[in-house]
């Protein structure tokens, strides 16, 4: 069946929508998070952010395993049902979800405590214990967190994940300096001042876990108004189907995350089997972890939000059979994706030593270890990006396993190539971005073959010069005259800072004007940011007066070669 435009527009319009709500609150979250680095960093220094850093990779690897693919899961069969509008239906999923989601949290946070000292010890960084038990509670809260947060996207509801997202944020800066300044002068050693900071954490996600229950509530209630009467009862969108769908998606991004968890073994063990000390590993490993890896980070948690904000609409649209709008969604995706992540692919890999001296300029020593990390990782970042995108659009399609086969070829090239290059004197660390780097170009040429038998046909798709050429050429030319403007004011009185941001602000105006002479940006992109429609209306306006205006004046100069002639007749 096919849609009306004013449906299309409307679809197209939820996306960018629920893209441009998580994408606010993620960079305000992501600036929360730096601010959290930097006070941070003065009470722990290198060291203790590595014994911090040791804990929250191992929280992470936990809280992906419980939420990453249940969350998709439960939007994705939400959103489906709801354009069927099988209510009952919603209902049964969503507790199934939340049964799901508790069980797992409890069994995490239990399973975190009672093992933390062999988990410290199985890592070569025995110190991190205290840590280890002190974010065990968060991953009970996260737990239920994201449960809530998949039942608001499936009803393409983002700001509850935007706020709670806030909170939590918010929660960890204000709690875990707080925390740690108390440890600092009660004069507790630096793994528990550690452990007092990551507190933080947990109590940010409880406070964020207590939201969204609370709005939950509302919700729910609003709902019940509305609904009236239950229809469309499939019994085999339960737990059956929910677990179904959600383990591939959970086992994919569980390589991932066990990849980051070797990783940190491998940088820890090879560095010392290359001649450094227990300490220097952890002071280099702290650096890169806490300085270069969260700047790195920013830019492809930007992009999250389109995968986020996809899913539910990519299902929704395959729930319709609407190949016109599946293809429209999943190739805006992508091209918003490239469009956002060159640049800052380039930009970061270009200016990484700046931008580590403005947030970290206390811990030069640091920088310097971080910032040609930082560089390498830099060149990452459209291929993470992709990734995220990517594999949110099979996901869509249920095609759950194939993220996870490339995910697999992805972490086994990280793994060999973090061995051998960390282990080698004449790379040591580098190795560790670098195969970070291959890994990334490995996942995204294999998701991009998947896509190609999967997304529909259509006219109206964009090229490859649309999609990737036009923006790496509008941004290798930004970047080139953001550089000619850098390296004359950094040798002037002015400083680095102030020739970082004028660069910066140059490459921003430059990539906007190349975007637009080489038609990157379309009139129907504009027309889906806020206040995009009246922004066209009065252009095309414009366009019309001044239209309007040269039809009058040629008409006036033809009235007056006609008057001329007549004279010129009568004279003769």
């Amino acid at each position: 069946m096919k849609m009306n435009s004013r449906s299309k527009r409307r679809n197209a319009d939820g996306f960018m929508s629920g893209v441009l709500v998580l994408s606010l609150s993620t960079v305000i979250v992501k600036v929360i998070g730096l601010a959290y680095k930097i006070p941070m960093i003065s009470y722990l220094g290198a060291e203790g952010m590595g014994y911090f850093n040791s804990a929250y990779e191992i929280y992470a690897m936990l809280c992906v395993i419980a939420t990453a693919g249940l969350p998709v899961a439960l939007s994705l069969l939400i959103s489906a049902n709801r354009q069927n509008r099988s209510w009952d239906t919603i209902r049964r999923i969503d507790r199934c979800a939340m049964s799901v989601f508790l069980s797992l949290g409890m069994v995490g946070m239990i399973f975190l405590i009672a093992f933390a000292h062999p988990i410290a010890k199985a890592i070569g960084n025995d110190d991190a214990f205290s840590c280890l038990l002190a974010i065990a509670p968060a991953l009970f809260f996260v737990c239920l967190s994201s449960a809530i947060r998949g039942y608001f996207q499936g009803f393409h509801q983002m700001l509850p994940t935007a706020v709670s997202q806030l909170i939590e944020a918010l929660g960890k800066l204000i709690f875990g300096v707080w925390f740690a300044s108390f440890a600092v002068k009660q004069g507790k050693s630096l793994p528990v001042v550690a452990a007092y900071a990551i507190l933080g954490l947990s109590l940010g996600t409880f406070l964020s876990a207590a939201y969204l229950l609370g709005k939950k509530a509302i919700f729910r209630r609003t709902m019940r108004s509305e609904v009236s009467e239950p229809s469309g009862n499939k019994k085999s969108d339960g737990m059956k189907t929910l677990l179904r769908i959600a383990f591939p998606i959970t086992l994919s991004a569980a390589i991932l995350s066990i990849t980051r968890l070797v990783d940190m073994a491998l940088i820890m063990r090879r560095l010392q089997t290359i001649g450094y000390s227990v300490t220097e590993a952890n002071e280099i490993y702290g650096a890169y972890t806490t300085l270069a890896v969260p700047v790195f980070s920013l830019l492809p948690s930007l992009i999250a939000p389109i995968s986020m904000a996809l899913v539910p609409q990519l299902s929704a649209a395959i729930a319709r059979s609407s190949a016109d709008d599946q293809a429209a969604l999943a190739d805006r995706s992508i091209r918003l994706t490239t469009l956002l992540a060159m640049p800052a692919s380039m930009g970061i890999a270009v200016y990484a030593s700046p931008i580590l001296s403005i947030l970290f300029s206390r811990e030069q020593e640091a920088i310097q270890i971080a910032a040609p990390l930082l560089s390498i990782l830099g060149l990452s970042i459209l291929f993470s990006g992709l990734i995220t995108t990517t594999n949110a659009i099979l996901q869509s399609y249920r095609q759950t396993v194939k993220p996870m086969i490339s995910m697999s070829f992805g972490a086994l090239m990280k793994i060999i190539f973090a061995y051998f290059l960390i282990g080698n004197p004449s790379v040591g660390v580098y190795g560790a971005p670098i195969s970070t780097l291959l890994c990334d170009i490995t996942v995204t040429c294999i998701n991009l073959r998947f896509l190609g038998g999967v997304i529909p046909k259509s006219k109206t798709s964009c090229g490859l010069g649309q999609i990737y050429y036009k923006p790496m050429v509008a941004s290798l030319l930004a970047i080139l005259g953001s550089i000619a403007v850098y390296l004359p004011i950094l040798h002037t009185d002015w400083g680095g800072a102030i020739a970082f941001f004028a660069a910066i602000l140059v490459a921003v105006l430059l990539y906007a004007i190349f975007a637009i002479c080489l038609k990157i940006v379309t009139s129907e992109d504009v027309a889906m940011l806020p206040m995009g429609e009246k922004i066209l209306s009065r252009f095309r306006a414009r366009s019309m007066n001044k239209m309007n205006h040269q039809i009058k004046d040629e008409k006036n100069y033809d009235d007056q070669r006609k008057n001329s002639n007549v004279d010129d007749k009568n004279a003769i």
